[in-house]
Parts: structure tokens; sequence; C-alpha cells
């Protein structure tokens, strides 16, 4: 039983070492890559324009306080 409880000690030990090992190298690597490039926002508009042949249903509907409109849009 004792020899049984050393070789599972000596497992996980080699097991931490081996993620101490892993989780240090991927930190160097990540910090050896080049920074990236500056991000670039999407821009797009608040009110974003209906390709052709669809129809909304906000003409019919009331805003709320904030001005926003609940819209149902269908293709024919």
């Amino acid at each position: 039983m004792s020899g049984r409880r050393r070789v599972r000690a000596w497992a996980v030990a080699v097991w931490g070492a081996l993620v101490v090992v892993v989780g240090g190298l991927t930190l160097w690597l990540q910090d050896s890559a080049e920074p990236p490039g500056p991000y670039v926002w999407e821009r797009a508009s608040p009110t974003p324009s209906l390709p052709e042949g669809w129809e909304t249903a906000c003409s019919r509907s009331t805003p709320d306080a904030q001005g926003r409109t609940l819209c149902f849009l269908r293709t024919r």
C-alpha cells in the first residue's frame, strides 16, 4: 500500500511540475510575440438602411420615452 502512495505522489508531483513549466512557457511565448496592431472598430450607423424589397411595420408603432420602437421586418 505504501508503494502505491509513493507512486501516486510522484505522479502528482510530475504532473504539477509539467503544468508549471507549460504555463510558464505559454506566458513566455505570449510575451515574446509582437503585439497586435491597433484595433479597428467597425463603423455602423445607428439606424441601418433596409435592403430593397423589405417592408417595415415601424410606421404603425409608437416610440417609447427613449424614442425606441419595436419593428418587424418581412420580405415579399
